[in-house]
């Protein structure tokens, strides 16, 4: 049975401290070579928290990565250049992101969403955009998804 550990790294500045080493040095890994990988495919997500799983196989030691994809929250924040979402999301807005922006990020979390239908993961993301102060095309989300609902119903 392999060991797992789960980690979430920022893109591409995977470090043998914390909290890498602690976990992988019982497991007697390379914990350089991990991380040299880690950095490696995670890459293309610099500035990103990543979410990274490290299998290993105890009897003899080999480990494989299965990198995730960034969260919705991440994903926004680095569409509106920001690098946090709002402390009091329904009074301040810290920033925009694109109608467009959002369903890249509904196409690209794919599966990682609860959504059955494409639309209803659009839905999931402008939900994400109330809860981190950010608005939709210069418009509240909450109005927004109000409208897309009453126009689905409407179908």
């Amino acid at each position: 049975m392999a060991d797992e550990v789960s980690v979430l790294v920022e893109g591409g500045k995977a470090t043998p401290g914390n909290p890498l080493g602690p976990a992988l040095g019982p497991l007697g890994v390379n914990v350089v070579q991990v991380v040299a990988q880690i950095n490696e495919q995670t890459k293309g997500f610099a500035g990103m928290k990543v979410p990274v799983l490290i299998k290993v196989d105890p009897a003899t030691r080999a480990f494989t990565l299965v990198v995730g994809r960034p969260p919705v929250a991440a994903l926004l924040l680095k569409e509106a250049g920001k690098e946090k979402g709002s402390g009091k999301a329904k009074t301040e807005t810290v920033g925009d992101v694109s109608l467009d922006a959002v369903r890249r990020i509904a196409e690209a979390k794919g599966e990682d969403l609860f959504g059955r239908s494409k639309e209803e993961k659009v839905n999931q993301v402008i939900g994400t955009c109330t809860s981190m102060g950010l608005t939709v095309d210069g418009r509240d989300p909450r109005e927004l998804l109000k409208e897309r609902v009453a126009a689905r119903g409407a179908r």
